[in-house]
């Protein structure tokens, strides 16, 4: 159990924290009342988990302790906390939310790129995964979308479209290259 693993499951403790706090504080809101001191603390929350994906990964290669554990740990940490982030933004009341449509989208995305990994690697035999400009930039866009939210900024709408719209880009994109790879591994080589 390295330093940087312990970071990484100290993010992924911090997730239910900040489910907590979004909660109670979406409920003050309903109830009329909102307890700013929640919203600020579910925020807190939330850029000291965003905060310790850099530090683990620096941990890692600086001390050299990169380990099979952290590079599954890593990635699970990272879209569990923007997941639920997202989930617990559109089902709790804050002053501003998602719309029901951009949850489903990201989850959706995830799910298809997930079960496409599964079925290339089945069929392949292996698989190469290539983070895409359209994966990050949509991951970022999705961060200034929860920021945006969370902060109560207005026309927080047009962070969320544009979250909406790199998530669908990049999803498309991530297919298109998993069919390629299938199509690459199905193609009989020219024997001279």
């Amino acid at each position: 159990m390295t330093l940087a693993n312990k970071i990484t499951i100290a993010r992924i403790l911090l997730i239910p924290v900040f489910v907590l706090f979004a909660i109670y504080y979406g409920r003050s809101v309903e109830l009329g009342q909102p307890e700013k001191w929640q919203r600020w603390t579910a925020i807190l929350v939330f850029l000291v988990a965003a905060g310790t994906d850099g530090v683990d990964g620096w941990v890692a290669r600086r001390f050299k302790q990169r380990s099979p554990l952290g590079a599954v740990l890593d990635p699970i940490a990272d879209k569990g906390l923007l997941l639920v982030t997202i989930i617990t933004l559109s089902l709790s009341k804050w002053t501003y939310g998602f719309p029901l449509w951009f949850p489903v989208l990201v989850i959706a995305r995830d799910a298809v790129i997930v079960t496409g990994c599964l079925v290339v690697n089945h069929l392949n035999g292996h698989l190469e995964v290539k983070p895409s400009w359209t994966g990050k930039t949509a991951t970022a866009f999705q961060m200034i979308a929860i920021a945006w939210v969370m902060l109560e900024l207005p026309y927080h709408l047009y962070s969320v479209y544009a979250a909406g719209v790199f998530t669908f880009v990049s999803g498309v994109g991530y297919v298109l290259d998993g069919i390629g790879q299938v199509r690459h591994h199905d193609t009989p080589h020219q024997h001279s």
